[in-house]
């Protein structure tokens, strides 16, 4: 890959120009000179990327094949890139992290210079600026964005993004008139803390805080005013968190979050069972010894597309892993299930995917944001995010998340072998921690 980048870089920057020199077109119908400039973007995060170390995350990996695609549009003459850098732009967003983020919304810029009535460019502008908690910017791109959709359908999501934006900058603007004497930050009263919907989002939550601490420190917790604010300051943190959904409670539905899901494990047997042909008919056989040890187990756990057992196959906790670049449009999570937990990121794609794939009535209780990646989420496992071996499979994300949680009884593994055979580290880990082994299921003893 190092060689790969290093080629594509040289290449970047033979067709960009020198840095430092403005991008010109080049004579008989080469790239636009928004086009030269965006390559040379994508050249200085190449730069950037090449001087970090080896690459290993699949994101990043795939920007910089969009990056080469990009290139190779710009190189061939009569070619139209736009395409190539919408979708470098929207890579780079993906790719995650700030310096994603800003790539993508130099790449927009030029893109809506480029072609200024292209809703796709002003969609990804809307959604750097949003990525940046630029919040105020991205309504203004976003609205852009609908003036040029004519598809009804694709428009309700930015819509639904628009309103919480709008939704949480109100909440702002609630809490200053709250605690203020007119100036905005309600200096009178809480001293130099300086609150704005116009502020970026990390700098608007950091202030929030602030304000809600120094109000609570003067009046007391059980001040009505201060009350209010604290309840302004968490819907704020809410619609930080997710957006607002049509049907939110999903029928009944409710979130489950670290300290539920500890809770509704706490002293049970749990038996994770693989989606194999062989394992699903001996789970529909009478008398058989798998169908015994599943139908004993306080919780059955399944993962992913569920193809092979039976639909009326007891389903306690279903867990899925997103895949793919757009994992909101695979098929929705229609089994029944007590509880449903989604593994993904970037966060936004999370979102879209819950609101797309989710059936109301299908599930008691729905994983939060705060279950969604936990072996690389700082506040549970934090480990990094890739190795050689690629993600880890949903049957191994969730055997860390029990793990760590600590709080069953016990752990089965069922049918997890041949093509349900998990990878050479994630069997090892199992290993380490197996404590009888049979011909049925591997028994774990957590922690």
């Amino acid at each position: 890959m190092g060689q790969t980048l290093t080629g594509l870089l040289t290449s970047v920057r033979a067709i960009a120009g020198r840095p430092g020199t403005p991008p010109r077109a080049r004579p008989g119908g080469g790239p636009d000179p928004e086009l030269l400039a965006a390559l040379r973007l994508c050249g200085d995060h190449l730069a950037a990327l090449a001087a970090s170390g080896p690459l290993t995350d699949a994101r990043r990996t795939r920007l910089i094949a969009s990056i080469g695609a990009l290139t190779t549009a710009c190189s061939t003459p009569g070619a139209d890139a736009f395409d190539a850098l919408l979708r470098t732009g929207q890579q780079a967003l993906d790719s995650g992290g700030d310096a994603g983020a800003r790539l993508a919304l130099a790449l927009a810029d030029e893109a809506t210079a480029l072609r200024a009535r292209s809703k796709g460019a002003w969609r990804l502008r809307g959604n750097a600026l949003d990525a940046l908690g630029r919040s105020e910017e991205a309504i203004t791109a976003y609205e852009r964005h609908l003036a040029l959709q004519q598809n009804t359908a694709a428009a309700r999501d930015v819509e639904r993004r628009i309103a919480t934006l709008r939704a949480a900058g109100d909440r702002i603007d609630e809490a200053l008139a709250l605690v203020g004497d007119g100036s905005e930050g309600g200096e009178g009263a809480t001293g130099a803390v300086r609150l704005s919907r116009r502020l970026p989002a990390a700098d608007a939550r950091a202030a929030f805080t602030e304000l809600v601490r120094l109000r609570t420190t003067e009046r007391g917790a059980a001040d009505p005013a201060v009350r209010r604010l604290a309840a302004l300051y968490a819907e704020h943190r809410r619609l930080s968190d997710r957006d607002p959904m049509a049907d939110p409670l999903l029928g009944g539905a409710e979130p489950l979050g670290v300290p539920g899901l500890r809770r509704f494990l706490a002293g049970r047997t749990v038996c994770l069972v693989a989606d194999t042909p062989h394992t699903a008919e001996q789970e529909q056989r009478p008398g058989s010894s798998l169908a015994a040890l599943i139908g004993g187990s306080d919780l059955v756990v399944r993962c992913d597309a569920v193809r092979h057992a039976a639909p009326t196959a007891r389903t306690d906790l279903h867990a899925v892993t997103l895949r793919g670049d757009s994992p909101w449009k695979g098929p929705r999570w229609d089994r029944r299930a007590t509880a449903r937990l989604v593994f993904g990121d970037p966060l936004p794609h999370w979102r879209l995917a819950l609101r797309s794939r989710l059936v109301p009535g299908a599930q008691d209780r729905i994983g939060d944001a705060t279950l969604r990646r936990p072996l690389h989420d700082p506040a549970l496992l934090g480990e990094a995010a890739a190795d050689a071996e690629g993600p880890a499979s949903t049957a191994y994300t969730v055997l860390r998340l029990l793990d760590f949680l600590g709080t069953p009884a016990r752990v089965d593994l069922i049918g997890f072998e041949g093509p349900a055979a998990l990878s050479p580290r994630e069997r090892e880990w199992i290993g380490a921690r197996a404590g009888a082994t049979d011909d049925t299921a591997v028994r774990i003893t957590l922690r």
